[in-house]
């Protein structure tokens, strides 16, 4: 049996054409470049879920859903500019500040559509223990994240100023953007 080369190797995965590579439930510690880098010309979903990471992912420039569910990540983690990605899951993690949590998901994702991050502090539910203030917050600054709006600093006071008048069942009103 001969040995294939790395070179070798990425055109035989590439040839396979994964579009989702998975490395949950593996116990890992560090997620794994190598094997992702092989993948990154056909790679649609990744899945570190279920692991202990808690370091950010690498630049990735594929078109890309990140899966990241049940880790170690904080309300801190710095990721890297990744416009490549539109959908991103971080439940279960360690996440409890949801304002430095989403400024740092919108400045490092500026094409993202999806964010889920259920399960964590700072997402709380009415139906989980949370407080309908809690999750009146929560939704709140999620409404913005739908109309793709990339909120800085003085965005965000302006939002949290306008959510306290805001009054009445959850919908999707947005509070003009001009």
């Amino acid at each position: 049996m001969e040995l294939q080369t790395a070179a070798e190797h990425k055109q035989v995965n590439q040839a396979l054409g994964f579009h989702w590579l998975s490395f949950a439930y593996q116990g890992l510690t560090e997620i794994p470049y190598d094997s992702i880098l092989m993948q990154t010309d056909t790679l649609k979903v990744l899945d570190l879920s279920y692991n202990i990471l808690d370091e950010y992912p690498f630049l990735l420039i594929c078109s890309l859903t990140l899966i990241l569910d049940s880790n170690n990540y904080t309300s801190h983690v710095k990721f890297p500019y990744m416009p490549s990605i539109t959908a991103m899951c971080i439940n279960k993690n360690k996440i409890n500040n949801l304002p430095v949590f989403v400024e740092e998901i919108w400045r490092k994702f500026p094409n993202i559509k999806v964010l889920s991050m259920m399960n964590n502090e700072a997402a709380p539910s009415y139906f989980n223990g949370g407080s309908l203030s809690q999750y009146i917050d929560y939704r709140w600054v999620f409404l913005f994240c739908g109309s793709n709006v990339n909120l800085n600093y003085k965005r965000h006071t302006a939002v949290f100023a306008q959510k306290r008048q805001f009054q009445g069942p959850l919908t999707d009103r947005r509070p003009s953007t001009k």
